[in-house]
C-alpha cells in the first residue's frame, strides 16, 4: 500500500480545511493546490468529482532530505488528496517510506519514517 487513507462524513470543503489544519499542527505548509475538477473542466470540458491535490511540505525535513540528496526534490512535496465519493469524502496521503524505497541514500530512511508518522496522525485526526 502506498497510501494512508480515511473516509469521513465531512463535506468536501470542510475536509480540505480540516486537512490543512491538521497538516499545520504537524509542521506542514501547503505549497500547491491542484483543483483536478476545475482543471479537467477547463482543459477537456470534462465533468469530474470534487478532487484536490495538496502539495504538503515540512520545511525542516525537506531541508535535511535535500542536504542528503539533491535529487530528492523529485519526490517532494508529499501529496495529500481530498475527493468526494458519494456522501463521503476521502482523504489520502502518500506513504513516504514507499517513495523512499527509490532512494539509494539509506540515511534518508529515518526522515521518511518521521514524515510518515506525522502524515498518519494527520489522517487519523480527520
Amino acid at each position: 500500500m502506498y497510501d494512508i487513507t480515511t473516509r469521513t462524513n465531512l463535506k468536501y470543503d470542510e475536509a480540505i480545511a480540516k486537512v490543512k489544519k491538521e497538516l499545520a499542527k504537524e509542521g506542514f505548509g501547503v505549497l500547491t493546490e491542484i483543483d483536478v475538477k476545475e482543471t479537467l473542466k477547463k482543459k477537456l470540458d470534462y465533468d469530474f468529482t470534487d478532487y484536490i491535490i495538496l502539495g504538503a511540505c515540512n520545511p525542516p525535513f525537506a531541508k535535511n532530505a535535500l542536504e542528503g540528496d539533491m535529487n530528492i526534490g523529485l519526490l517532494l512535496p508529499c501529496n495529500v488528496i481530498v475527493y468526494a465519493d458519494g456522501d463521503e469524502t476521502v482523504v489520502s496521503a502518500i506513504r513516504p517510506k514507499e517513495m523512499f524505497k527509490l532512494v539509494e541514500n539509506k540515511e534518508l530512511v529515518g526522515i521518511a519514517d518521521e514524515i510518515e508518522e506525522k502524515l498518519e496522525r494527520v489522517i487519523a485526526n480527520i
